[in-house]
């Protein structure tokens, strides 16, 4: 399909590395076949803590055991589910319709981003441009969309598009607050640093989309890795994929179609001083059918300097500015991201 991303083209010289290194006997084929035998090992599938929201408006002791199940889950997981969470089935419905719409268009298309949906040069991503091995390729396409570009996306044959990413913004924008307000809270701190700091204008919108993919066993959909936010929430399809750390082994999560899922970003591990844990996370891929989802980053400001709510403090004191400049080398220069043991005070 000409909608699907130059995959084979464009890393053409990564697949042919690694048809080469599978017919070579050295120590570096041991590492690359200890590689692909975890990518292939059976790992289990669970489901994730789930939290009904609705039991919040419910009076103050079944409020505070909500509240307490929340914090609860983003320090034992970091990740976790919500229902009853005040965004419309009919609404995620429509976001998922426009998403395939846009991801329907040629890849040529798709590239000039600017021209036909009137997003910012660099929204429409696909690939690894630093991958140099299969595994450190995404086999994925997105459009990571700052919400301040939201609104200008009203190009002809995007309104429905922008409308609907505007309505998704604003209502995941209301619950990311709520529960960023929610877990200082139950640290002791009825901040407004949330308030004062993360506006829609500082938040990103990512729409993913993971074609069939004719390596499962050696290409992720996405790389493991941990979020350089607050909070993510994510709405996804029943195909699955999403994986997780969990007492140190890989864990595939179970869909649930009633829930969306939230999951602890590095900033706030930073900001809780390692009581809530952002853990590393990636999707795997499949043979046979594409998947979908939708995330929404709660972000701060670049300029908002990140620092422990306690002491004595685990990281040393950083911006939102300097913390995704740290990761965007790293990422050049490594292949990969470090994160937050670049910030800590011991280093």
């Amino acid at each position: 399909m000409d909608s699907d991303p130059p995959f084979h083209k464009v890393y053409k010289s990564l697949f042919d590395n690694a048809s080469t290194t599978t017919t070579t006997n050295n120590n570096n084929d041991k590492d690359n076949s200890k590689d692909q035998d975890a990518m292939k090992a059976v790992v289990e599938e669970c489901e994730l803590p789930l939290i009904n929201l609705r039991r919040l408006e419910l009076g103050d002791s079944v409020g505070e055991d909500c509240k307490s199940e929340i914090a609860r889950a983003s320090q034992e997981w970091g990740f976790f589910q919500v229902m009853n969470h005040g965004i419309s089935n009919e609404l995620l419905q429509k976001m998922k319709s426009e998403q395939k719409k846009v991801f329907k268009q040629s890849f040529d298309k798709k590239s000039q981003e600017q021209k036909y949906f009137n997003f910012s040069a660099g929204t429409y991503r696909w690939g690894s441009p630093t991958a140099t091995s299969l595994r450190q390729l995404s086999w994925s396409e997105a459009f990571h969309i700052p919400l301040n570009k939201v609104s200008a996306s009203s190009a002809a044959g995007v309104d429905d598009l922008s409308s609907t990413m505007e309505q998704f913004a604003t209502t995941v924008s209301s619950l990311a607050l709520k529960l960023a307000e929610i877990l200082a809270e139950k640290l002791g701190h009825k901040s407004t640093f949330f308030h004062e700091n993360c506006f829609p204008s500082t938040c990103y919108l990512r729409m993913n989309r993971y074609p069939p993919c004719p390596i499962p066993s050696e290409v992720f959909g996405l790389m493991p890795h941990t979020d350089s936010d607050f909070l993510t929430i994510l709405d996804q399809d029943q195909v699955g994929g999403l994986q997780l750390v969990k007492e140190d082994r890989w864990i595939t999560v179970k869909p649930n179609p009633e829930a969306l899922i939230i999951n602890i970003g590095d900033l706030f591990q930073a900001w809780s001083n390692n009581v809530y844990k952002s853990v590393q996370h990636r999707v795997v891929t499949n043979m046979q059918v594409e998947r979908f989802s939708t995330a929404y980053f709660f972000c701060p400001s670049y300029e908002t300097m990140i620092e422990s709510c306690c002491e004595p403090s685990v990281y040393r004191k950083f911006s939102f500015g300097e913390y995704r400049h740290q990761v965007q080398e790293d990422v050049k220069q490594l292949g990969s991201k470090i994160g937050l043991p670049r910030f800590l005070l011991s280093n």
